[in-house]
């Protein structure tokens, strides 16, 4: 029988992922995209692409020669195809454990809000470090579930004031990995140099709370499908618990923050260009 947790994991559907965290992850992947600095004209490749916003983001704020978006879910690489347009751009499906690449082919190997979600994240670093060639940069970002992704964590801490047995589905509880110490560990032990971590705060504003929880009825991403898995009465609820713990406004508007941890490193060696 699959993990409980792993069930709730569900990320296919690309829309439905835009309206919950998509929007937001847009702003977190430009502010990535400009820390790392890579110069213009290099190849780049994202792992785990999910609908696209990293290589939207790369593709117009890089420079790049040709960017490669892969992720395990045809139907997200189907979404980001339709979506990104740019002539630079492609797709493909794949395993972010055994990339379907040849080794020491990109300039910049990347990856946004993916890692947590692949088991053995250790082996995932590794191959996006075998992608790279000498001297590329190796970067990711993941969100700071446990604090700063205000959304998530104000959920989950409704969800277990109403019942204390979603606690093992709050990411916050489940991806300690999401912290700068723990990333940087995993890009030292798949032996990259130079290694560096900031956070990425991006505000997430809401029309009104309308606006903030229909996202959570699409059934994308762990809280919504735990939402989707309730009954009715105890998914209203959750609701109205959750409404009670966000700062509304005067004009009913919601403010909050959405923090994601950063990490980059370089592959030893020389490049050839």
């Amino acid at each position: 029988m699959p993990d409980e947790r792993s069930v709730h994991d569900v990320w296919a559907v690309g829309a439905a992922y835009e309206a919950y965290v998509g929007r937001w992850s847009r702003l977190v992947a430009r502010e990535f995209v400009g820390w790392l600095g890579v110069p213009p004209h290099r190849r780049w490749l994202d792992v785990g692409c999910g609908a696209g916003a990293l290589v939207d983001a790369i593709a117009g704020g890089a420079e790049p020669s040709a960017v490669l978006g892969i992720d395990r879910s045809s139907r997200f690489a189907a979404h980001a195809r339709a979506a990104v347009t740019d002539a630079r751009a492609a797709f493909g499906v794949g395993d972010a454990r055994a990339l379907p690449v040849a080794s020491a082919r990109f300039d910049a190997v990347v990856s946004g809000l993916v890692l947590n979600f692949v088991p053995e994240a250790a082996r995932m670093v590794a191959e996006m470090a075998r992608a790279g060639r000498p001297g590329s940069t190796i970067a990711l970002y993941v969100w700071d579930y446990a604090a700063g992704m205000e959304l998530v964590r104000r959920f989950w801490d409704a969800a277990k004031e109403r019942h204390p047995g979603a606690a093992p589905l709050d990411e916050g509880e489940r991806f300690p990995i999401c912290a700068p110490a723990p990333l940087r560990a995993l890009l030292d032990a798949a032996g990259l140099s130079g290694i560096a971590s900031r956070a990425v705060d991006v505000p997430m504003h809401f029309r009104d709370f309308d606006d903030l929880w229909s996202p959570f009825l699409g059934g994308q991403g762990p809280a919504p499908a735990y939402v989707m898995s309730l009954p009715e009465d105890h998914r209203a609820a959750l609701r109205e618990g959750f409404r009670r713990m966000l700062p509304v406004e005067a004009d009913g508007s919601i403010r909050l923050t959405a923090r994601a941890w950063a990490v980059r490193g370089s592959k030893p060696g020389r490049s050839a260009r």
